[in-house]
């Protein structure tokens, strides 16, 4: 599997890392990176990781501005594409097209040629033009995928929150992890 992995400005960077980190353990697994410069700022700020350390776990990275990227046409043959975090204002310029960077130049390509795209949408509360940036995305074939926890897993870390929302963005790309607490019924 060959897959793209943006991380924006948003608040939530740990997503991003956490996934790439379980993508790199995880045999037949290709990966390319593009952080945006906000990104960078978020990862620096939020967590204790180095960006250069967060690039290292990805078989190829790239910079935001490089539009002559592989990543960047058609003809690079790509399974799925996850944004985590994906700030509004990615979000905003997806549903309209707008590719101004690599991420988004990729997400369109990604939608163009009608393979999955998944949004870790971060933020709150939202207003009308989120909610209709997220429609038309959703119209376009994009998942959308709010990092909103779960608590019937009973999650007792910050690190159990953020890999019960990495292994539901593993679920939809049919990607096998360990990361869940599945839901078995009240009964079981």
């Amino acid at each position: 599997m060959v897959l793209i992995l943006g991380i924006t400005g948003a608040t939530g960077a740990i997503y991003g890392i956490r996934l790439l980190q379980t993508l790199h353990d995880t045999s037949g697994i290709e990966t390319h990176l593009v952080i945006t410069s906000y990104g960078e700022k978020i990862i620096e700020h939020e967590t204790d990781y180095k960006v250069d350390a967060i690039r290292r776990l990805a078989n190829f990275w790239y910079e935001v501005d490089d539009l002559t990227a592989p990543i960047s046409s058609g003809s690079f043959l790509r399974d799925a594409m996850v944004i985590a975090p994906c700030s509004m204002k990615t979000m905003s310029a997806l549903a309209h097209s707008y590719a101004d960077n690599l991420i988004t130049r990729a997400a369109d390509v990604t939608l163009k040629e009608r393979k999955k795209l998944v949004l870790l949408a971060r933020e709150t509360p939202i207003h009308l033009g989120h909610i209709r940036n997220m429609l038309q995305l959703t119209e376009l074939g994009a998942i959308i995928l709010p990092p909103i926890p779960s608590f019937y897993s009973k999650p007792k870390t910050i690190d159990d929150i953020v890999n019960h929302i990495v292994g539901r963005t593993l679920d939809l790309l049919g990607i096998d992890h360990g990361l869940v607490k599945r839901w078995s019924g009240k009964n079981r």
